[in-house]
Parts: structure tokens; sequence; C-alpha cells
């Protein structure tokens, strides 16, 4: 058991410095480029384990539609929505937003997948966007204006990502995380790429610098890569409920990593509006067997 948690504890780690690496990443490479090399490191860490498990599993013929949506959906859309976000706030209020996921993920599962919920759930979803007013100082006007961007691409991102776990659970139950996880990342690579290329392509010369290459290889190869096989580790040794209390602990960590590293005050509405949303994610989680998604917000 003392392995498991040490995994999670390392997970969270992991995750949650992920938005010190985007903030270190998307002034040199841009929101398509941070989005790009994010995908190809990862997709670098897992390729070599996807190849020998399709080798292992033969000619079983992979479900490439339900793949490409999930990796619009968890990887290409919300990753380059985040990179968009953390232009405009810090990390660690991206972080906390970013754990609002589990909330979204219930609502968006009553509207569209005929999931059914609970008294405590529709309150932990209330509550949730109590917790997401206090961050933004119950400034609502800034959601339908040009600061959309910064809390309200945030909180898309977190939509997405709600939309693909429970388009995963309903569609994917048979597939491996891992070739999910394989198939997300060249997805949002294609993605990152075509972007990039449309909008403003890096050069060799924008990526010499100690913070970026970092930010490649922790938000890429840690973030995108090792950490997804972290997290398959704790789910199959331990349970997918376990895994799942990640959500809870990434917050912490972005706000430690963002106060060391990049010198983010932590203030009051912050602190407050963590622990409410906190309280929305565990009353929206009380029915965990019908909404659990493949991975959480944090592949990220």
């Amino acid at each position: 058991m003392a392995r498991l948690y040490t995994a999670l504890i390392g997970l969270s780690m992991i995750w949650g410095m992920s938005f010190v690496f985007i903030k270190w990443l998307v002034e040199p490479a841009g929101v398509w480029g941070t989005v790009f090399l994010r995908c190809l490191a990862g997709a670098l860490v897992l390729l070599p384990i996807f190849f020998i498990q399709k080798k292992k599993e033969g000619g079983k013929p992979l479900p490439l539609w339900k793949l490409f949506v999930v990796g619009i959906g968890n990887a290409a859309l919300p990753w380059t929505l985040i990179a968009l976000s953390e232009t405009q706030i810090n990390s660690n209020t991206a972080s906390i937003l970013n754990a609002t996921t589990p909330i979204w993920t219930g609502l968006i599962g009553f509207l569209f997948f005929a999931v059914v919920l609970t008294g405590y759930q529709w309150i932990g979803i209330a509550v949730g966007f109590i917790g997401i007013l206090v961050l933004m100082n119950f400034e609502v006007s800034g959601i339908f204006s040009s600061d959309f961007v910064g809390v309200g691409t945030m909180v898309l991102a977190t939509m997405s990502y709600a939309f693909a776990s429970q388009f995963t659970k309903k569609y994917l139950a048979g597939t491996s995380v891992v070739v999910i996880s394989t198939f997300q990342l060249l997805i949002g690579a294609a993605v990152g790429f075509v972007g990039m290329m449309i909008t403003d392509p890096i050069s060799a010369g924008d990526l010499v610098s100690g913070e970026v290459i970092l930010g490649i290889l922790g938000l890429g190869c840690l973030g995108s890569g090792v950490a997804t096989l972290l997290y398959f580790y704790i789910m199959t040794n331990g349970s997918p409920e376990f895994a799942s209390t990640v959500t809870y602990l990434i917050p912490g960590t972005a706000m430690i990593w963002g106060f060391v590293l990049l010198g983010e005050p932590v203030t009051h509405n912050l602190i407050l509006g963590l622990l409410i949303i906190f309280a929305g994610v565990f009353l929206s989680s009380r029915k965990s067997k019908k909404i659990i998604s493949s991975l959480p917000a944090g592949t990220r």
C-alpha cells in the first residue's frame, strides 16, 4: 500500500507541475507549439509500449473514429485552451479550475449520456460553480466579455475533458489505456502542428533555453507519457476510485510549484475557491460508479 501512496503523491507532483511547464513553454513556443511539443514528446514515450502491446494482441482492429473523438476532446482541444488560458491567468488558478472536471463530468453525463445524478451530486455541481465565482471575485461579466480568455477558456477545457471522459466510458470501455493515450497524443500532435504552421511556426532558436527544454521533457515525457503509465499502475494495483483522488492533490502541488518556481501569490480567494471547489467535487463524486473517467484532468 505504501507504494501506491508514493505513486499517487508522485503523480500529483508531476501533474501539478505541468501547469508550470505550460507557463515556461507558451511564450517561446506559442499556444499551438506548446500543444505540439507536449504531445510529440509524450507520444515518443508511449509508442514503443503501444507497439509491444499491439504485437501481443495480434491484429485486433482499433476503433479509429472513436479514438479520434477522444484525441480531440481529451488532448488537442483542452490542451490548446489551457495553454491559451495561461497566457492570462496564473498556473495555480488554472490548476484549481482544472479540478472542476469531475463536476462537469457529472453535468455533461446527465445532459448527453443519460447519467442519473443524485441530490448530492446536484448540490456538488452548484457548490463547484460558487467556487469558480469566488476565484473570479464574482466578476461574472468577464466570462462574457473580452476577458473570456483565462477563466472562460479554462472552464471550456474542463468541459472538453468531461465530454471525452463520458465518451470514453461509453464507447471505449474495452480499449486499453495505452492505446487511448497514445492515439490522443498523436492526434494532439497533428492538430498542434497544423495550428502552429498556420499561425506562428516556431524555430529551433526558440527552444534552446533551459526552461523550454525542461518544459518539453516535463510536460511531454513526464506529464503526458510517464504519468499516464503511473496512473494506470495505481488504477490496476489499487482501484479507479483511489487513482481518481489525484484530482484533489493536483491543485495543492500546483500552488506549491507556482509559488516556488514562478513566484505566484497564494491569495485568500485562491484558497477559499479551492476549498469550495473541493467540496463540490466531493459531493458530485458521491456516486463514483456512474462517473469514472478513463484519465483524470492531469494528463494534463
